[in-house]
């Protein structure tokens, strides 16, 4: 790796990364609030659109969660830590303090039984499940409800279940197929346990913000996830 790409990845991130971040939460909100008010036709296929792209945003808030968990979206520590627990806020009401320590473990201890992302079966849906369960709890439950009846006062039910609803539970699936299913099933013999998509940019975004190159993000865990498709550089 030469010098200058390692000082390139690992360089300040302000104030680009807190302009990504904020940029992912306002698109985000600007197309809820948009959806929100679409009249509901399953006919017209920018329903099954705006289902997809709000999926991909609900994406894009984990993703910046997860950065902030790596301490990667400001050099600020406080807004690092802000912008983290509001993106995963945003998400269905995640807790940053209970994502954060989870994640590291997956680091420190990946594939093994002390990673909580891992699933010694390798099977698609009884990881998937453990996965949930392993970041659900109650609390998310009750606010849930009570935020979705409290919603449903001012838009259409319909649309908060097919724009709000579901594309997070959507993501979820992403999220797990993407960047964590994809590169841990199976054994890998690296020191990462990790497999990674090969090399093409454009899908690797949409599929899951580069998080398909996940060798590259446990090889460079200090690398946005928008400087992360430079690393499969490294060896392509």
């Amino acid at each position: 790796m030469s010098i200058s790409l390692k000082r390139q990845l690992s360089s300040s991130v302000d104030p680009k990364g807190i302009i990504i971040a904020f940029s992912i939460i306002a698109l985000w909100t600007t197309s809820l609030l948009s959806l929100l008010h679409l009249q509901v036709d399953y006919s017209n296929p920018f329903l099954y659109l705006g289902i997809l792209v709000q999926m991909h945003l609900y994406t894009g808030l984990f993703i910046t969660a997860h950065d902030a968990m790596h301490g990667v979206v400001s050099g600020n520590k406080k807004l690092n830590y802000f912008i983290g627990w509001f993106a995963a806020i945003l998400f269905s009401f995640n807790f940053y303090w209970k994502l954060f320590p989870n994640h590291h473990k997956h680091h420190n201890h990946v594939a093994t039984e002390a990673d909580p992302d891992f699933h010694s079966s390798g099977k698609f849906f009884p990881w998937y499940l453990s996965f949930i369960l392993n970041y659900l709890n109650i609390w998310q439950f009750l606010l849930m409800a009570i935020t979705f009846n409290l919603l449903k006062l001012v838009f259409p039910v319909p649309n908060l279940v097919l724009f709000w609803m579901l594309p997070a539970i959507l993501s979820t699936l992403q999220l797990f197929y993407f960047g964590t299913y994809l590169p841990h099933k199976g054994t890998q013999s690296n020191k990462h346990h990790s497999g990674t998509l090969k090399k093409n940019h454009l899908w690797a975004f949409f599929s899951c913000y580069f998080f398909g190159y996940h060798f590259e993000h446990h090889e460079f865990p200090y690398a946005p996830w928008w400087r992360l498709w430079k690393t499969k550089n490294l060896s392509n």
